[in-house]
């Protein structure tokens, strides 16, 4: 972005005001910590060192990121589609994470700031058993800023409203999507993916 777009930036929108400064905290407090523990759903962003940025989705029963300590967060690694790009970034770049927390029905979000390190300590991923199975390793979160976002996108977006659900039909399966693509595998079914997707969580 040029100087010339930032002084434009600056004439668009005023300044925040002191209370928006002032909420970002660093460490949790009984707010935040609640709100995590009601949280089955996260998006977690980390950056590489080549400058890209990953963002993934991350779930679980409510309150499957586990709170240890105002400023520790342990975040279970569950199956996914082993391209492993954010526990890569985290293993080989920074180590910097952010990680937006969703509660189904609550309009506001929290964001939690810091690093983050992997471990595969026996004791850890027996604490975060879940779905009958150990995670194959832990997400161990150094919490260093927590704010909560004003409910305003969820508004727009009717997030949680069930007028706005679309029907599953609506679209292809993602195998059929991934099939038409690349042409790799055998286009599945919705039926058979959501069969698939229970029998790993």
């Amino acid at each position: 972005m040029s100087d010339h777009a930032n002084a434009d930036l600056a004439a668009i929108y005023p300044k925040p005001n002191d209370r928006v400064i002032a909420k970002v905290r660093p460490a949790l407090d009984v707010h935040s910590s609640k709100f995590i523990a009601m949280s089955p759903f996260c998006v977690m962003a980390t950056s590489g060192t080549d400058g890209s940025v990953d963002a993934s989705p991350r779930g679980g029963h409510p309150g499957f990121v586990h709170i240890d300590g105002d400023h520790r967060l342990l975040m279970p690694d569950r199956p996914g589609n082993n391209r492993i790009d954010s526990l890569s970034n985290i293993s080989d770049g920074s180590g910097l994470v952010q990680l937006i927390f969703f509660v189904p029905g609550i309009n506001e979000t929290l964001r939690v700031g810091g690093t983050a390190s992997l471990s595969t300590d026996p004791d850890l991923l027996a604490k975060l058993e879940e779905f009958g199975k150990p995670p194959r390793l832990v997400l161990v979160i150094t919490v260093q800023e927590v704010y909560f976002h004003c409910g305003k996108a969820i508004m727009r977006s009717k997030l949680w409203s069930q007028d706005a659900q679309v029907a599953r039909s609506s679209m292809p399966s993602i195998s059929e999507i991934i099939h038409d693509q690349t042409r790799l595998g055998e286009p599945e079914p919705q039926d058979t993916v959501d069969a698939r997707y229970r029998q790993q969580l």
